[in-house]
């Protein structure tokens, strides 16, 4: 058996564990420029506050109904979620990281009558730990228990915890979940399954597996057998932990990530190259910083710049560009000079870009690297370089030694909502007045 366990409204609740007059409350957290909405809590949803929306839309009803507001707390959230996996790997035999805010936990061994009281101690012991709300799903394969996680989050009443064990519940739960809400469909897939008539769980694996197959391939086929009950989807202790999620936490640790994004949207439309080229230096920097920490190299570098499209009054444009390198590489030196150059061929004057990033590909171990025969890199020396920068900024902080091209400037950047970092500094601890 297996389960998730998924923290609910993972960066509201981060947030009220430091502020319980929040308890109750909606609240809202921003993206990392506070220009729209990347987090609700349940209070905040039932207002009709939407994912993603542009924080100015949103304005009317955050004033009328004083919903609190924060700007992302990266370093708080980041801990928190470290906080929550160390305690699932000190009560299960094996934890599986799959997101900032999700485990996946191998349940064997544990007796089927015993389940239901262990999910429901686990998520309790959490809580008792760190603060935050948990519901665990527990079923016979990764996709049906991502399906009883949020049935767990859906009904209050589960108290943390939903065991889809009887294939009879489980065909019960399935008539009734949105095709488009399991795990491994995607927007893509639910759209052709919706033009096809299938729009729950139980219609999808009443189709064929042939058809199935022809449509979605092998991931779609996996996901089908992963329904009916049948394990596919491997459990491993180490994976790819979803980059979107967790690029600026910096969490995880010891997990290798296999994608590394670093990106901003800025206080205001960028219109000259040099600002966008130190932005980019910046971000390939952190990638950079990310990569050696893991011990790892890319092979591919992905740019990327775009415009406001809430202002669809100005000129549009979305540009981005791939690079493959001759040589895995985790020297900043390397990745800055040809990220640079990415941005020479893509930018284009006249257009206010509103963000920017850079995402590092193809990422492997730094000891398996392939090497080239007409490589021109002194390699051994920007790697004692890399190491005496990293450890200069260790020990002075971050951005005491930079590149010039990063020109010693911050990017644009807002965080007029930011709540203190309670568990990461120390002259930001909480305090209590008695």
């Amino acid at each position: 058996m297996y389960a998730l366990c998924d923290c609910n409204n993972f960066f509201a609740s981060c947030e009220r564990v430091f502020n319980p007059s929040l308890n109750g409350r909606p609240v809202v957290v921003l993206s990392n420029n506070d220009g729209c909405i990347i987090a609700r809590s349940d209070e905040a949803k039932k207002l009709g506050i939407k994912m993603g929306q542009p924080l100015y839309q949103a304005r009317p009803i955050i004033d009328k109904h004083r919903i609190a507001i924060f700007s992302s707390n990266y370093r708080l959230y980041g801990d928190m979620s470290h906080r929550v996996m160390s305690v699932l790997k000190s009560k299960v035999p094996a934890t599986e990281v799959y997101s900032i805010d999700e485990a996946f936990l191998n349940l064997r061994g544990i007796p089927a009558d015993q389940l239901d009281q262990y999910g429901h101690d686990l998520s309790a012991w959490v809580k008792k730990c760190t603060g935050l709300p948990v519901s665990i799903g527990i079923s016979h394969t990764k996709t049906l228990a991502k399906v009883a996680s949020k049935l767990c989050k859906k009904y209050p009443k589960l108290k943390g915890c939903c065991v889809m064990s009887r294939p009879e519940d489980i065909e019960k739960v399935l008539r009734k979940f949105p095709v488009e809400d399991v795990w491994g469909i995607g927007r893509r897939f639910s759209r052709m399954l919706f033009l096809n008539g299938i729009s729950t769980a139980y219609e999808f694996i009443r189709l064929h597996p042939e058809w199935v197959k022809a449509r979605m391939g092998v991931t779609g086929l996996r996901t089908w057998h992963e329904l009916q009950g049948k394990e596919c989807i491997n459990f491993e202790q180490a994976i790819t932990v979803e980059s979107e999620k967790i690029a600026d936490f910096g969490i995880a640790k010891g997990v290798r990530q296999h994608q590394i994004c670093t990106s901003r949207s800025f206080t205001k439309g960028l219109t000259e190259f040099d600002e966008l080229r130190s932005c980019i230096s910046i971000f390939t920097a952190n990638c950079a910083e990310k990569l050696r920490k893991q011990n790892s190299v890319c092979q591919q570098l992905m740019v990327f710049i775009l415009t406001n499209r809430n202002r669809p009054e100005l000129p549009q444009r979305y540009e981005s560009l791939v690079l493959p390198l001759p040589v895995a590489t985790d020297s900043t030196l390397e990745l800055t000079t040809a990220s640079v150059r990415m941005l020479q061929t893509i930018f284009k004057k006249g257009y206010a870009y509103k963000k920017a990033g850079v995402i590092l590909l193809q990422i492997s171990s730094k000891n398996a690297v392939q090497s080239q025969l007409f490589d021109t890199v002194d390699r051994p020396k920007h790697s004692r370089l890399m190491q005496t920068m990293d450890q200069i900024n260790t020990q002075f902080g971050k951005g005491s030694l930079t590149l010039a091209t990063q020109a010693g400037e911050t990017v644009p950047f807002s965080r007029n909502h930011s709540s203190p970092e309670y568990t990461t500094r120390w002259n930001e601890i909480l305090e209590i007045h008695v």
